[in-house]
């Protein structure tokens, strides 16, 4: 029998980009879960702006084609992409503020926002995918935190979508009354022009001042993640 000899290049399946699909949701219907709701929150990382969270009941009839983790997308894409997850799905969006995260932390806020959104689906969710590590406590219902959601299930990746734009617009009007700091630029997220920003003219009440470089110290939660599209 001729052996094989393992080969030198790294399997294709670990390298490949994942796609979300509907088969979390499908496997908590079999379990009896009905609704499913995806949710995820955007701007964890920004030096000012607040938190904001998405729950997100896809209609199996009508899933808007293209679905995908909001990072994967152009921001014309997500656009057209929110419209359309509006106009076919159960959505409820919140909000957690810069004041909110200093009062409490970064990942509190996130969870609360999250919480927020769920409990308030016109159509009560059966059973909650969250993208991350967390479930948010305080639900009605069961839930399952899935590590890389977004990319996983296209519900989350709905909520994904639906929580970057709203935020998105939500800095863009910020800048017109804090023209100083470049927020429809960056959407609060720690550029060069931003930082630039709160050197010349301080921090602003958007601004979350237990951030680094904002807070002295070096007890302040680190904001040097990638600065999304």
């Amino acid at each position: 029998m001729k052996r094989r000899t393992p080969p030198d290049s790294p399997l294709l399946f670990d390298t490949a980009p994942l796609v979300p699909d509907f088969r979390l949701e499908l496997k908590a219907r079999k379990a009896g879960h009905w609704p499913v709701a995806g949710a995820d929150e955007a701007g964890r990382g920004p030096l000012a702006g607040p938190v904001v969270a998405a729950a997100v009941i896809l209609d199996p009839k009508r899933i808007p084609e293209g679905l995908n983790d909001s990072k994967q997308l152009s921001a014309q894409r997500r656009e057209e992409l929110f419209v359309q997850i509006l106009a076919t799905a159960t959505v409820s969006i919140a909000s957690s503020s810069s004041t909110r995260i200093d009062e409490t932390d970064i990942r509190k806020a996130s969870l609360d926002a999250m919480r927020r959104a769920i409990c308030s689906l016109a159509i009560p969710a059966s059973y909650v995918l969250t993208d991350g590590l967390d479930v948010p406590p305080g639900l009605d219902c069961p839930g399952q935190a899935v590590v890389k959601g977004d990319a996983r299930s296209i519900s989350i990746a709905a909520a994904s979508i639906v929580a970057k734009v709203t935020r998105d617009r939500m800095m863009a009007r910020a800048h017109a009354v804090f023209p100083d700091y470049g927020f429809a630029a960056h959407a609060g997220y720690g550029t060069a022009q931003h930082r630039a920003g709160i050197e010349k003219h301080g921090p602003c009440s958007l601004h979350r001042m237990s951030f680094r470089p904002l807070r002295k110290g070096d007890d302040g939660p680190e904001t040097d993640e990638l600065i999304p599209e």
